[in-house]
């Protein structure tokens, strides 16, 4: 993620920003740039543009900003659509009635559109089931209320380019209830979106027979009986040597779920990376032998080898996780990589180049 500014003022701003808290001027995120801007009304619903890339373009707000305040991001004045790339993703809502369920999809939205931002960065295919019903990507935001024709609990999910998630992982607490009971380190609205989008690319990347065949030297027999693996998964637990072997221990369960997990942990290494840059984040220690990092500035660092990568995200890691802990905080990153895993990661860096 970038650092954003104010183009009026020149403040630092956050990519999830819709004022400037300096100036007071109207922020939305341009996708168009890939970059945050600061508005000047001109009437009638258009927006220009502050932001010396756009040379005075006029914009209108998403209809999800300017209507239920969902949103920030902005739209070239004749664009086709009323709604943003991201929020085009989204193909049903929450009963909006239902008390709580508006801040709910406040939050999956936010959530997405980072996720958006990143697979943008990583120059992936990105396409809404509306523009291509065969291989485009929709999510549907449901409640356990009302969605489920037995009254049952919503299960999140993905088939077929259809991301399912529950929106009672919005709730803080709620997910935190989960996350203890499933006995997980790390449970997060955005690590689901880039769990479940692992799925959409592993549909989308198993065509090519020469990356399937890398894939199951790596991660398995993906023929392999799904729903008996994810009954055993939940019924006996993880593999006993899983830390040797995986991510996680629910990348352990199938293949399909080593790879959405795999995948969801290079999203978060390549995005906090790539943050990391653009705040000239550096680790410069007293000793040799202590974790040092100089990830260099730009838009290109997940174009570097993945050696590099990977130095310089376990010395990340090392000073966020210590950093957290000088706030009385949970590590942010509370994983521990052996080498299969990172030979994984690799797997997944190398086929993102490639696409």
């Amino acid at each position: 993620m970038k650092v954003f500014h104010c183009d009026h003022c020149q403040h630092t701003v956050f990519f999830e920003n819709v004022r400037c808290l300096s100036c007071g001027h109207t922020l939305a995120y341009l996708p168009d740039i890939s970059d945050m801007t600061a508005l000047a009304p001109e009437g009638d619903g258009r927006w220009r543009s502050l932001a010396p890339a756009c040379n005075g373009r006029h914009y209108r707000l998403c209809d999800n900003y300017a209507g239920p305040g969902v949103c920030n991001w902005a739209l070239p004045v004749d664009a086709p659509h009323t709604l943003c790339p991201a929020c085009r993703l989204t193909r049903v809502l929450p009963n909006l009635k239902q008390p709580g369920n508006l801040e709910a999809w406040r939050k999956l939205e936010v959530a997405k559109r980072r996720l958006v931002h990143n697979l943008v960065a990583l120059n992936l295919p990105l396409r809404s089931h509306l523009d291509d019903a065969q291989t485009g990507l929709a999510f549907d935001f449901l409640s356990d209320d009302g969605h489920t024709p037995d009254g049952g609990a919503v299960l999140t999910g993905h088939q077929d380019g259809l991301i399912t998630i529950n929106i009672a992982e919005a709730d803080d607490l709620e997910r935190e209830r989960r996350r203890l009971a499933m006995h997980e380190p790390y449970r997060t609205v955005l690590g689901h979106f880039r769990h479940e989008v692992g799925h959409y690319y592993w549909d989308l990347f198993k065509v090519d027979t020469a990356w399937l065949g890398a894939f199951r030297q790596r991660f398995g027999d993906e023929r392999q009986d799904y729903a008996a693996a994810l009954q055993r998964h939940y019924d006996q637990g993880p593999v006993a040597d899983w830390a040797l072997q995986y991510v996680t221990s629910y990348a352990s369960t199938h293949p399909w779920e080593d790879w959405a997990e795999t995948w969801a942990h290079y999203l978060h290494m390549t995005d906090s990376l790539d943050t990391a840059a653009a705040c000239g984040f550096s680790l410069r220690p007293s000793r040799s032998d202590e974790p040092s990092m100089a990830v260099p500035r730009g838009d290109a660092i997940t174009r570097r080898p993945f050696d590099l990568l990977i130095e310089d995200w376990l010395a990340l890691i090392y000073a966020l996780n210590n950093l957290n802990r000088s706030m009385g905080l949970a590590d942010g990153y509370p994983f521990v990589l052996a080498a299969p895993a990172i030979d994984k990661l690799r797997f997944v860096h190398e086929t993102v180049l490639q696409r």
